[in-house]
């Protein structure tokens, strides 16, 4: 049965309603009647007398949405009850919508209301995201050459940096080299195989070494700069044997003055290797003078820290008992 005629729901514009004419639709169209007046859209039915689609159409006066201006030139005022168009469509979908047909086919008899409520996306519940543990600070630093590790007491950070590549540690930070420029640190611990020399013994070997390390320290740098102004004298502060890694070894320590800066303190320390041939492990220590350098007893705790790779318990240092172990 075609629908009477009167106002529904436009099939190619669901938020306004357009004109049956009771056989085909028209080009007049209007904005929905405000929710709760009057008769709904697909309800309403043409009373005689009434202004026909030709009569009204739908416009805007003064502003104000939902007024309509019949042919006599009057306006008849309307209660506006619409924030937004999609409000309208919001309603209709929630009180039941007409379901229409082509364009050519005519509104159809309305159906039932779905019962269900329309439902949006489902909420994603936002699950915060663990933050990664940091890994923790290493406590030793190894020197798989010579197969051994070196603790890391506090304030010293395994080498970043550092164009040496037998430094086992340095102090933490930089600052500005008192004389030449560039950058130095407080405190450094290298590690290296005696190649060069026949002599095997530790105190022959540290004694002859302790001179090449205070130069290398503090008079020029590996470019010839020299960051202190130069070393201008030096001396015998310590020396004797020493158990390192359950090895007897052997170290010598001056106390060197430079011509800018505090000067400081360098040790040759020498003992065979616990793996291979047994060659000798020279392992020097540069530590500045003054308050900003690093104490001198982290020399005896790096030093009693010294272990073969994977050996928890051999330790040594100045004083401890000294001797190869089987």
């Amino acid at each position: 049965m075609t629908p009477p005629p009167g106002w529904y729901s436009d099939p190619s514009a669901p938020h306004q309603e357009r004109w049956w004419d009771g056989t085909a639709w028209t080009e007049h169209r209007r904005a929905p009647e405000p929710a709760g007046y009057g008769a709904p859209p697909a309800q309403q039915q043409v009373r005689p007398g009434a202004p026909g689609p030709s009569s009204t159409v739908p416009l805007f006066t003064g502003g104000h949405p939902g007024q309509h201006r019949p042919a006599d030139g009057t306006v008849r005022g309307k209660a506006v009850a619409l924030t937004a168009a999609g409000a309208v469509l919001v309603a209709a979908i929630v009180g039941g919508v007409f379901f229409l047909g082509e364009e050519d086919g005519g509104p159809r008899t309305p159906t039932s209301p779905s019962s269900a409520a329309p439902t949006g996306p489902s909420p994603v519940s936002a699950t915060p995201t663990p933050s990664p543990t940091p890994t923790d600070a290493p406590t030793v630093v190894e020197d798989q050459l010579n197969g051994i590790t070196f603790p890391l007491p506090d304030g010293w950070v395994p080498p970043k940096h550092v164009a040496e590549d037998d430094v086992m540690m340095t102090t933490d930070g930089t600052y500005d080299c008192p004389a030449d420029g560039g950058v130095c640190r407080h405190g450094l611990v290298v590690s290296r195989t005696v190649t060069a020399n026949a002599e095997s013994s530790p105190k022959t070997l540290a004694e002859q070494d302790i001179e090449d390390a205070a130069d290398d320290a503090y008079d020029r740098d590996l470019v010839g700069n020299k960051p202190f102004g130069g070393i201008e004298s030096h001396e015998e502060v310590a020396s004797g044997p020493v158990a390192v890694a359950g090895r007897a070894g052997y170290y010598v320590r001056w106390r060197v003055t430079t011509a800018e800066g505090p000067g400081g303190y360098v040790q040759s320390m020498v003992f065979p290797s616990t793996v291979g041939t047994e060659s000798p492990i020279l392992v020097r220590y540069v530590f500045d003078a003054g308050e900003d350098g690093p104490p001198l007893a982290d020399m005896e705790r790096i030093t009693k820290g010294i272990r073969p790779v994977g050996d928890a318990d051999t330790g040594g240092g100045v004083g401890s008992g000294i001797g190869p172990s089987n």
